[in-house]
């Protein structure tokens, strides 16, 4: 919650209901202070929160909507919760905390308020009621640029005698939230076997902004079961958001990327194994689609045994003009800088012709290859939030066999910063001096690593 561009963000925990009684949505949506008495609600079209406006709308009546500020550390967690859409979030809440939630009546509206938050703002979103919102710094480490969204009309702010206000720092990872998402990750992980049986593992990683890479170990009984399985985790619920699958057959650690894209790469045909949808709805943060909410995806398989060896050290063969840098990440993916997109649009065609990488099954044209493949974190969140499938995987050749593109590598991946792109976010000086100074009291046993993604990108 904030007005534009500041630091601190508050966790806004908006309580909504269906109009005919499906049940209640508790999610974290942003909301921005337009007056004294409105708000916007960053409330997107593929959340619980979304269904419930479009709900509303249709009936033509105002949706109530209750942004509750602070709480216990069970209700945030909920909140962002990636849990089926007739499973209440509240439902998990008293789970975690171990009894029942406790809930309080709302003198001020229909919907009642959760008990032990700090504050409360009870409004209304009236039937089309948008106002322009952003631009905010965001999880994915970029400005999210002014859109339309719903405005709330509020008309009571409640609180406690001696509220606390609950606030974080975001930008790009590892910053609070991607230690929610990873415990709520390990917390869920039993739940995957039960909704996706033949799913073994799964992780999706936070230093991309959580929906643009996740990878999955699952069961192959037969051939080509495994895109069965695919299908499968990118029709459930926010998975559906997930912009690239990595998927095998085999056991390897998924939270060791390095180790996963090297195992997948050993083994995956690009022929048959590599799978682009264009024209799909894409998560409403990521602007490396065509327009918001559009995009494709990308699925990689990786089954069986290893089909080839992978080359481990670039060997200094001569780049192309223009291309002065070439570095591995892991063995099979190798970093390469070049000329900037402005300058040079199609050179990763260009890229992906030359001698010079032809033994390496992916290539990553990127401004910085240095930076790049110095950590996982570095390259998971320089390539997956700047490139989309349908526009940016180019291949040495590719034919159409059985309506299916077939690909022959090198692939190369453009992962460039492009004009049209959102500014990357930085924290301001001041603010990270003050938790740097005060992470020992945020987190005191020095159990939990301070995730300075600024500073992780000249480590």
């Amino acid at each position: 919650m904030g007005e534009g561009r500041g630091p601190f963000v508050t966790l806004p925990l908006v309580w909504t209901e269906h109009p005919a009684g499906l049940g209640p949505n508790l999610g974290m949506y942003r909301i921005q202070r337009f007056s004294d008495d409105t708000c916007g609600l960053h409330v997107q079209i593929g959340k619980g929160g979304g269904f419930h406006l479009a709900a509303w709308e249709e009936r033509g009546e105002p949706m109530p909507v209750n942004v509750h500020i602070g709480g216990p550390p069970a209700m945030i967690l909920s909140a962002i919760a990636p849990l089926p859409e007739n499973v209440p979030e509240v439902l998990l809440a008293s789970l975690v905390l171990g009894r029942r939630f406790r809930m309080a009546r709302n003198p001020a509206g229909p919907l009642p308020v959760a008990a032990d938050c700090e504050f409360v703002i009870v409004g209304e979103v009236k039937p089309g009621a948008r106002h322009p919102e952003g631009p905010f710094g965001d999880h994915y480490g970029y400005y999210s640029l002014q859109h339309d969204y719903p405005r709330i009309d509020v008309k009571a702010l409640l609180r406690r005698r001696d509220p606390i206000c609950a606030a974080t720092v975001v930008g790009k990872p590892r910053q609070e939230d991607f230690f929610l998402g990873d415990y709520l990750q390990e917390l869920l992980s039993p739940l995957i076997r039960v909704v996706m049986p033949a799913v073994r593992e799964l992780w999706s990683y936070g230093e991309t902004g959580y929906h643009s890479l996740a990878a999955a170990v699952v069961a192959e009984r037969y051939r080509r079961e495994a895109m069965t399985h695919a299908f499968r985790i990118l029709g459930e619920g926010q998975l559906a958001l997930t912009k690239f699958l990595l998927l095998t057959d085999r056991p390897v650690d998924l939270r060791d990327f390095r180790a996963t894209l090297s195992h997948v790469l050993a083994r995956t045909r690009f022929e048959t194994d590599l799978y682009v949808f264009g024209n799909l709805s894409m998560d409403t943060l990521d602007y490396t689609g065509p327009k918001v909410n559009e995009g494709s995806k990308g699925v990689l398989l990786g089954l069986g045994d290893p089909v080839r060896a992978l080359p481990e050290r670039f060997e200094g063969r001569a780049l192309p003009m223009g291309f002065d840098t070439a570095l591995p990440f892991c063995p099979g993916c190798l970093c390469v800088s070049g000329p900037g997109y402005p300058a040079e649009p199609d050179a990763p065609r260009r890229l992906a012709q030359a001698d010079a990488v032809s033994d390496w099954p992916l290539v990553v044209l990127v401004d910085d290859a240095e930076r790049t493949a110095r950590s996982p974190l570095n390259f998971l969140w320089t390539v997956f939030t700047r490139f989309e499938p349908a526009a940016d995987i180019v291949a040495r050749d590719v034919r159409v066999v059985r309506h299916q593109s077939c690909y022959t590598p090198p692939i190369v991946i453009d992962a460039r910063m492009r004009p049209e792109y959102p500014e990357e976010l930085f924290c301001d000086p001041d603010t990270a001096r003050l938790v740097d100074r005060r992470w020992g009291e945020y987190f005191p046993g020095g159990k939990v690593a301070m995730g300075d993604s600024d500073r992780a990108h000249l480590d």
